[in-house]
């Protein structure tokens, strides 16, 4: 079935989980989702800028996503933002293991803010696609705070996949359903 940008083409439910490795296309898949239900986009950064590299990334996901999105810069607190979240619209959380990253070097209480986050999710008044990255296939990591990292992104992507409706893995840019069905 075919559109413009502005029909919809398919809907989703209220939480949509994109996940996959790193540069596995996590965030075209999760922009298609949002372009493909026709509403108003919003895209949630979490990430921050601290270093140049950091910066070109920004810019290539910027140039990549293209026009068309109201762009949210909220590290940590989503809260506010997910609120403020106008009915007819889909909202892209780009991503999760930046958000925190974000908390874990901020010394935050980690379960305190995952359990904020899944409630501001529950309360979103659009659908919502979060992006997370899956970081346990690896080695396990040689110091206490990356394997303390690794651990707490396991356990929240558990948490996030268990209140969406649609689970999606991407592995070299192919989507798979790991939960649901895609559209």
């Amino acid at each position: 079935m075919t559109g413009s940008p502005d029909t919809p083409i398919f809907s989703l439910p209220a939480l949509t989980l994109v996940t996959g490795g790193a540069r596995s296309g996590k965030s075209h898949q999760a922009e298609r989702l949002a372009r493909g239900t026709g509403l108003a986009r919003r895209y949630i950064a979490t990430a921050t800028v601290w270093d140049d590299e950091m910066a070109a990334r920004i810019a290539r996901h910027i140039e990549d996503r293209g026009d068309g999105w109201e762009t949210i810069e909220a590290p940590l607190d989503l809260g506010p933002a997910l609120a403020a979240a106008p009915a007819g619209s889909v909202t892209l959380i780009d991503c999760a293991t930046l958000w925190l990253t974000n908390h874990l070097l901020a010394e935050h209480d980690l379960a305190a803010e995952a359990d904020r986050l899944l409630a501001a999710l529950a309360a979103c008044p659009g659908p919502v696609i979060v992006v997370t990255n899956e970081v346990g296939w690896g080695i396990v990591p040689e110091n206490a705070l990356a394997r303390a990292f690794r651990d707490e992104q396991g356990r929240l992507n558990q948490r996030l996949a268990a209140l969406a409706g649609l689970v999606v893995v991407v592995i070299a840019g192919l989507p798979l359903a790991l939960k649901g069905r895609l559209p």
